[in-house]
């Protein structure tokens, strides 16, 4: 009991450190993006048709000059910016690392923008190097559920940059150095895939182009960054067999990567300091970390 107890306390401890950590809101695409997604403001407020970011950098004395793309979850259709996005942003931030939230534009059956979201995001952190403290070789990305299959379609679907491009950043490469996948969504494939996601990126018709493509466990190569990846084993809502396909991919081709199954959670548990899943994914996490990227 006193240890459970004493687990709790600094949990909370954490959370409230984490909560005095203010992000800075800037525009991802200055001038407005090249493309609508054809969405309005919801009857919530939202609007998914302007990507920004939210940038926690941690303190000078704790800086790993390692940064993180965040990219929360929400079927293609919403966006879980709490849990799945600050709450996040705040631990790795308090673990020295530059944590970038990336509130992309949501499809609405345009395919191609949440990735044109993820790479530019890719290419502002490295663009914004040297005034964050920031490695350039130590830009990641990281995703939950179908913010996981953005995450993960970054990490197969990139390039080097346009050296002739009359933009600076997309000069820059958009290849993310480690991927960070929480309960990702990976396929399109019916017999496994979460259909909801799917409609919502590509469209009610089924479309085999499209299921190949954005279908990341066939799109994994020996450039694929190391990948980090924990999922439920309960998991009802997106298949643990998600994960299971990409991690075999990834040692296919010889890319570094680990599996965490937790045995109980279900899906959108998310990484807030007080949740059971804590001890569960941010232990495994940061001694990851430390070992791929921070070494």
């Amino acid at each position: 009991m006193k240890r459970f107890l004493f687990i709790f306390l600094i949990q909370a401890a954490v959370f409230s450190i984490c909560l005095a950590q203010q992000p800075v809101e800037m525009d991802l695409w200055t001038g407005g993006a090249p493309e609508s997604n054809g969405l309005t403001i919801n009857e919530r407020g939202d609007d998914f048709s302007i990507a920004k970011l939210f940038v926690y950098r941690p303190d000078k004395q704790k800086n790993t000059c390692a940064a993180v793309v965040i990219c929360p979850g929400g079927g293609y259709v919403n966006l879980a910016m709490s849990h799945e996005g600050h709450d996040y942003a705040r631990w790795l931030s308090n673990n020295g690392i530059t944590a970038v939230i990336l509130k992309y534009r949501l499809p609405n059956k345009n395919h191609f923008i949440p990735l044109k979201d993820a790479q530019r995001a890719l290419r502002t952190v490295r663009a914004n190097a040297k005034e964050w403290d920031i490695d350039p070789t130590k830009v990641g990305i990281s995703g939950f559920s179908a913010g996981g299959h953005l995450a993960s379609t970054a990490a197969t679907h990139f390039d080097a940059g346009n050296a002739s491009a009359t933009d600076p950043l997309e000069r820059l490469s958009c290849r993310p150095d480690f991927a960070i996948l929480f309960y990702p969504v990976i396929t399109m494939k019916e017999e496994f895939a979460h259909l909801g996601s799917r409609r919502n990126l590509i469209g009610d018709a089924y479309n085999a182009e499209l299921v190949k493509l954005y279908s990341n466990e066939e799109q994994v190569t020996a450039q694929t960054p190391p990948t980090f990846l924990i999922t439920s084993d309960d998991d009802k809502s997106v298949h643990p067999r998600n994960s299971v396909e990409f991690y075999l991919a990834l040692k296919r081709n010889n890319v570094p990567a680990v599996l965490y199954v937790i045995p109980e959670g279900g899906h959108g548990w998310g990484t807030n300091p007080s949740g059971a899943q804590y001890l569960e994914w941010s232990v495994p996490l940061k001694a990851w970390l430390e070992k791929t990227v921070l070494k």
